[in-house]
This record gives structure tokens, sequence and C-alpha cells, in this order.
């Protein structure tokens, strides 16, 4: 493998695992402002970010190179309500998106195919996580940040399973 899509899976792996964290933070907040459904969610979110950067480190290791772990950054210590946490959510996965998109870029530069085809699924993974996030914050808008449909989507949110 070339050496500039190693370095840019071993940033990619960072970055996954940074969401991870932002979202297990997110989870904290949900359940201090006493939404115990969302907080779920968000830590399913935590556990799929984990297994994603986890899939990025066992490719590098399947392609006999060396996985360099950077440090994740520190999230936002608060959010302003579930409408903020979603809107910060969707702004993240789409700069997750953008770094998939020019990793896949990289491995088309230097004819790296085994990476290319690996990538497929990421780019696949994101478009579903934005749609997701996308389709969370209209159900918002209409139901309301606070009263009975907060409520509802909180416990509609909190039936998710382990996916």
């Amino acid at each position: 493998m070339h050496k500039a899509i190693v370095a840019a899976i071993n940033k990619q792996i960072a970055m996954e695992f940074s969401a991870a964290h932002l979202y297990l933070a997110m989870a904290a907040d949900l359940d201090a402002d006493n939404l115990p459904g969302f907080s779920k969610w968000m830590k399913h979110q935590h556990t799929e970010e984990m297994s994603h950067g986890m899939r990025l480190f066992d490719y590098l290791l399947e392609r006999g190179e060396r996985v360099v772990l950077e440090g994740v950054k520190k999230p936002a210590p608060a959010y302003a309500g579930p409408m903020d946490t979603l809107k910060k959510s969707l702004a993240h996965e789409r700069k997750v998106s953008a770094s998939i998109t020019a990793l896949y870029e990289l491995a088309v530069k230097h004819k790296d195919y085994p990476t290319q085809l690996h990538l497929q699924w990421f780019i696949d993974e994101q478009l579903e996580e934005e749609k997701t996030f996308e389709d969370l914050i209209a159900r918002f808008k209409m139901a309301g940040e606070k009263g009975p449909g907060l409520l509802m989507i909180d416990r509609e949110l909190g039936q998710r399973g382990g996916e």
C-alpha cells in the first residue's frame, strides 16, 4: 500500500473513534436531560462508530500495514437540546463522509483497487448515516422539542436494537 493511503486510513480510524467519543458524550447529555431513549440510541451510534474504526484497523492489519493510533478530540461539554444534538451529529457525519470520499480519491489516484472496494462499504454507510440524521431532524421539527411529541420520539429511539 502507498504510504499516503496508510497514513490517511490511520487518520480515518482516529476520526471514527472520535465520532464514537462524541456520540457517547451526547448520550450522557441526553440522559442528563431525562431522554433515556435518545441516550440509548446515541450509545448505539457510539458502538457503531467504534466498529467502523475497527473495520479500518483490521483492514490495515490484513494488508500487512501498521496501525498508528492518534488521540481523539475532546467533545463539546453540552448541547442545547435534542435538535442541536442532531444538527451537530449531521454536520459531523458530513465531515466523515467528506473524509471517506477524499480517502477513496487517494486510493483511485494510487490505483489501490482493494482499498477502493473496501471503502465502498463506508461510502454506502455514510449515505445511510446522513439520511438517518436528516430524517430525525425532520421528525423533531414536526414533533417539537418539548411535550408529547418529544416523549414519543424518545420512546421510539429507545427501542432501537443492537444492530
